[in-house]
């Protein structure tokens, strides 16, 4: 699979908000995962923990994907998510970048930035 297929798919199951689909879909057995914080997790199960533990701590609102913005072997997505934190019941919109690197028609790496951090 080539990166822009992988790309606009992972894209329009976002935009559905079917972030664990697009990982089984798209995501590397061996995915990395690295959060602006360095937070980092190793696999395809213990990223979709982390997407499922996130959910559980998250009411979300709305949620806004631009991209993708395709280059050779890699792409960027950006996310606007409409949220309320569950603990704190504060409201925001978290403002990120995706930045995922493609080999053998998997995504095998996907690093986030956050803005205003």
């Amino acid at each position: 699979m080539e990166t822009a297929e992988i790309a606009n798919g992972l894209v329009a199951l976002c935009r559905e908000g079917k972030f664990g689909e697009a990982m089984k879909a798209y995501y590397a057995e061996g995915i990395v995962s690295v959060e602006a914080n360095e937070f980092t997790v190793t696999g395809l199960e213990a990223c979709e923990a982390k997407g499922v533990e996130w959910q559980s701590e998250h009411e979300v609102h709305g949620i806004e994907v631009e991209g993708p913005f395709v280059g050779t072997g890699m792409f960027v997505v950006r996310f606007k998510l409409d949220v309320t934190v569950k603990a704190s019941g504060k409201r925001l919109i978290a403002d990120e970048v995706g930045i995922y690197t493609v080999e053998a028609g998997k995504i095998v790496r996907e690093v986030f930035l956050f803005a205003g951090m």
